[in-house]
């Protein structure tokens, strides 16, 4: 691989890592679909930093169940959703401008898609 972008690879890689992480305390990080590019770009630049990223706790709680087909447990689903639409009213109170609550209603609704029909719901076994 090309020395600059395999640098370039580990940048981001590192950066979307970094930010993912956050996003597992923050909620309004998207934490999978940053673990998602951070260990294809690690993948393709760097062995030992895509090992130490699929052993880390967020990577397997958030990645591993999606990845696996096992998916997520309904409970914590429904706290996805219930914190991040508890952000995005506020966000949507403070602002208080009809455009922004256009663009944040279909945040929602496609949140709502993405988590109730895309992302597989684990099974009553599978969940804690």
């Amino acid at each position: 691989m090309n020395p600059i972008k395999k640098v370039v690879f580990v940048s981001v890689g590192c950066l979307c890592a970094a930010l993912g992480i956050a996003g597992a305390f923050l909620p309004v990080l998207p934490t999978t679909p940053l673990l998602l590019a951070a260990a294809f770009l690690f993948s393709r630049s760097s062995q030992r930093l895509n090992n130490w990223l699929i052993k880390t706790k967020v990577y397997k709680a958030y990645v591993e169940p999606i990845n696996s087909g096992e998916g997520i447990p309904l409970c914590k689903k429904a706290s996805i959703l219930g914190v991040s639409y508890a952000v995005m009213a506020i966000s949507a109170f403070a602002v208080a401008r009809p455009l922004v609550w256009v663009m944040l209603g279909c945040v929602a609704v496609f949140l709502f898609w993405l988590i109730g029909f895309h992302v597989p719901t684990a099974s009553a076994k599978g969940a804690e």
